[in-house]
């Protein structure tokens, strides 16, 4: 049986500044998948996923979430809705504590006792979390945020999550846990679509892949397929 498809994404065009940034893009994620967006620096990634998140309006093209057209439709609501990102930088609550950011991912929700023990879900996924949990978010280091990031975005229990450059500006320590991490939620169920630079880390952990370059999607398959083609290794991997 094919997987319901939860995100498509039609012909979708983003310009701003007088720069066209996305320039016709299409692609879909399913059910329970984990999909990586991978493409270099300015190649639009971002700005395709503030589109489809409702932070950034898009000039053209069709947006369905659960087979419903959601362009225009404000980033509040579709968290509601159970469309949620992680944008790249974080945005923490610096002067929160870290279960006070945890009890903030959660201000759609109303069941208190529901909240509290996917607070104790979260310290579970991320034990750092835990040891530092009365600590402010500010003082963190900057792979603890990412990780408290994705905690809090996990607390509003998205269908689908959206992280954006999570690996960015990490050790390589972190950098490793943040992969294990989406993996592990990935595994869990919930549907992901990571957007990287770190295209070997991302492709190697995707059931399926897209290429962008140039506001434009270039290629897609299996994420493994995608890892040993000889495109993706020249222009991505210094092969």
């Amino acid at each position: 049986m094919t997987a319901k498809t939860l995100l498509k994404v039609k012909g979708l065009k983003v310009a701003y500044g007088g720069i066209q940034a996305v320039k016709g893009v299409d692609f879909e994620v399913h059910e329970g998948e984990l999909v990586s967006l991978i493409g270099s620096n300015g190649a639009g990634k971002t700005t395709t996923m503030k589109a489809v998140t409702g932070t950034l309006a898009a000039n053209e093209g069709e947006i369905l979430y659960l087979d419903q057209p959601i362009k225009g439709l404000g980033a509040w609501d579709l968290v509601k809705k159970g469309l949620v990102m992680v944008p790249e930088g974080r945005g923490v609550f610096a002067r929160m504590t870290i279960t006070e950011n945890l009890q903030m991912g959660a201000y759609i929700r109303s069941d208190k006792a529901g909240i509290l023990t996917d607070i104790e879900r979260m310290f579970v996924l991320f034990p750092r979390l835990k040891e530092r949990r009365d600590q402010l978010a500010g003082t963190m280091s900057g792979g603890e945020q990412q990780m408290l990031a994705m905690a809090r975005a996990l607390m509003c229990q998205p269908k689908v999550l959206l992280l954006d450059e999570p690996s960015m500006g990490l050790s390589p320590i972190m950098v490793d846990k943040i992969f294990e991490v989406v993996r592990d939620v990935s595994a869990q169920g919930v549907t992901i679509v990571l957007v990287e630079q770190n295209a070997s880390r991302a492709l190697a952990i995707a059931n399926r892949g897209y290429v962008m370059e140039s506001g434009l999607i270039t290629m897609t398959g299996n994420g493994k397929d995608l890892l040993s083609d000889p495109k993706v290794r020249a222009a991505y991997l210094g092969e």
